[in-house]
């Protein structure tokens, strides 16, 4: 895979650290290591600043000048794609849908939201479970029909233009792993829009890596989270070039943790982001990474992740999102 062939502009410095979790190794009894794409320096990091090298680098190839995409109102991407708009001086339109029915100020004002504003974020609002990528096509176009220069970037950036960040990740993780002589048993990892997901696993395929990916799913039941994940990941490695394609049982999610919905908090997920952070000084996120690291830790100790593996957790960021869910996290464990 030869990524240079792609338009992409840089934005911030890689590698993000490869580092074993002592801490949380020692209190499961497994060997866990964390790679942090929480540490991509852009509006406080996370994963999505991957894929905007790429996207945003095919936009401005494309001479764009405004730049269009949607979100939950909590979304860590829409803050992540207002910040780097800013930086290249392209204005933002943001969709936030509704998708979490309340009242919360916290939830409606801090946390992301308070961030778009701060990056000159102009941001509409619409009702819950309409499809928000098509009201994205759609705003573009009427701005197209104005003579504005507009590039349409969907929920969580996950097109195959957006899942290069995450095959250029999984080259660079097996890089790092090669280096430190650190053999990976599974790479775990939230699923939700699926661009993450099905990067890394056109990544490790392409790297001949041997490496399985499991993602935990944050909002959709199993069997579509699949798919969505195996239909990006075989149009991403038909752009790269990969030969023989992806295997559909590469793609593998467990939709356990959910909860009762997607931004809805579990108490796997907050015990989970109360242990990184006492134990490890980590923060994750109440939506994504949170969900993630209690489907793998409650996975480890029931033993269907085995002790004896390996285990790097990619943590995609969102601690932002924490400031969106001060209720939730009021009182003491």
């Amino acid at each position: 895979m030869h990524l240079a062939r792609f338009p992409r502009v840089k934005l911030f410095p890689a590698p993000t650290p490869l580092h074993r979790l002592e801490n949380l190794s020692r209190e499961l009894g497994a060997d866990i290591w964390i790679k942090r794409d929480d540490c991509t320096v852009v509006a406080t990091g996370g994963n999505k600043v991957r894929k905007l090298e790429w996207l945003i680098g095919e936009a401005r190839a494309q001479g764009a000048t405004h730049v269009v995409t949607q979100g939950a109102v909590q979304s860590n991407h829409v803050r992540q794609t207002a910040a780097v708009a800013a930086m290249y001086g392209l204005k933002c339109t943001a969709l936030l849908e509704h998708r979490i029915e309340t009242n919360d100020r916290d939830y409606l004002q801090g946390g992301n939201v308070l961030l778009d504003k701060l990056f000159g974020c102009e941001i509409e609002y619409r009702p819950g479970g309409i499809d928000m990528n098509a009201e994205a096509e759609k705003k573009g176009a009427e701005l197209r029909a104005t003579g504005v220069k507009a590039y349409v970037i969907p929920g969580g950036g996950s097109n195959k233009v957006g899942a290069l960040g995450y095959v250029s990740c999984a080259q660079e993780l097996v890089r790092q792993a090669d280096e430190m002589g650190l053999k990976i048993d599974r790479l775990v990892t939230a699923t939700g829009s699926a661009g993450t997901h099905a990067g890394l696993v056109v990544g490790l395929e392409g790297e001949n890596a041997g490496i399985p990916v499991l993602g935990i799913g944050v909002r959709l039941p199993k069997d579509r989270q699949e798919e969505n994940v195996f239909r990006l990941a075989e149009a991403t490695a038909d752009y790269v070039g990969v030969r023989g394609g992806i295997a559909r049982s590469a793609v593998v999610a467990n939709c356990d943790y959910v909860g009762k919905g997607y931004g809805i908090p579990t108490e796997g997920m907050v015990a989970a982001v109360r242990m990184l952070a006492r134990l490890e000084g980590i923060l994750l996120d109440p939506v994504y990474s949170g969900k993630a690291m209690a489907g793998m830790i409650d996975l480890i100790r029931s033993g269907e992740i085995r002790k004896s593996e390996t285990v790097v957790f990619l943590h995609t960021g969102g601690a932002v999102g924490l400031f969106g869910y001060g209720e939730t996290f009021a009182g003491e464990a």
